[in-house]
């Protein structure tokens, strides 16, 4: 059974403006994810857009839609993968010096079951996947902090 929330946090020395920047740009998304191999928003991002996503975990690939649940520009940008129901989340809080981000996966209703068996049966289980999301969020948010603190 999934978790119900997995998240990561991180600051950021740079404003809010330019963390929202390289996080509401889809697009730059498999910079940041470690699983994440495209991501393409189909229009501009916004509540209801939806986007084409391509994911791999070593020799194993495939394909997500996704559509953009709540958007708040510089506050919170958060998408439901269709695939499963998980919505995907990142907040961002002005702190002195900069920016809060928390990543979030939310799961308070579940997962489809065919997102269940397949977790099971090809990524080792759910404590074992989940513990790897959370380590690809901190990933993530640890690349998105080098970019947004760079120049």
């Amino acid at each position: 059974m999934a978790a119900p929330l997995l998240q990561a946090q991180v600051d950021i020395n740079a404003p809010v403006s330019k963390v929202w920047a390289l996080i509401s740009d889809f697009r730059r998304m498999p910079q940041w994810s470690p699983q994440c191999r495209l991501m393409r928003p189909l229009g501009p991002v916004r509540q209801g857009t939806r986007t084409l996503n391509l994911n791999r975990r070593n020799r194993m690939f495939w394909t997500t839609t996704s559509t953009v649940v709540e958007m708040v520009p510089e506050e919170k940008l958060a998408f439901r993968v269709n695939m499963n129901n998980t919505i995907w989340s990142y907040e961002l809080e002005q702190i002195p010096g900069g920016t809060r981000v928390i990543e979030s996966r939310h799961a308070e209703n579940g997962v489809k079951a065919v997102s269940d068996m397949a977790v099971n049966a090809l990524f080792g289980g759910t404590a074992s996947f989940e513990r790897e999301l959370v380590e690809g969020m901190n990933a993530s948010l640890a690349r998105i902090k080098a970019a947004a603190e760079s120049g």
